[in-house]
């Protein structure tokens, strides 16, 4: 259960990156109450795989999952520009974390 809660929280990481991003320094009311819900349960949902998964694997997991989708989307949605290249890192991202599951 902590590894689902786990990676729905680094989902919602990216959520919340994105919300940030779109709030305008918070001057933007939908974008800044989505980053406000987002980050409040994905920092609980963190919390919570943190009491039966190790810190650092927690952590790494979280951010990697979240970074990923982050970039992802921005590429998707025109945000950023794409590249095989940032693919290709994106996708080593995905790995490691996928990686610190099977060590786990």
């Amino acid at each position: 259960m902590s590894w689902l809660v786990l990676v729905l929280s680094g989902v919602l990481e990216s959520v919340w990156a994105v919300a940030l991003g779109r709030s305008e320094g918070f001057t933007r009311l939908g974008p800044s109450l989505t980053f406000l819900v987002a980050c409040a349960a994905s920092m609980a949902g963190l919390a919570y795989a943190m009491r039966t998964l190790p810190t650092g694997t927690s952590y790494a997991v979280w951010v990697g999952i979240g970074a990923a989708l982050t970039v992802t989307w921005s590429m998707a949605t025109g945000d950023e520009a794409g590249s095989a290249l940032k693919v290709l890192l994106v996708l080593g991202i995905v790995g490691c974390v996928v990686g610190l599951k099977l060590l786990h």
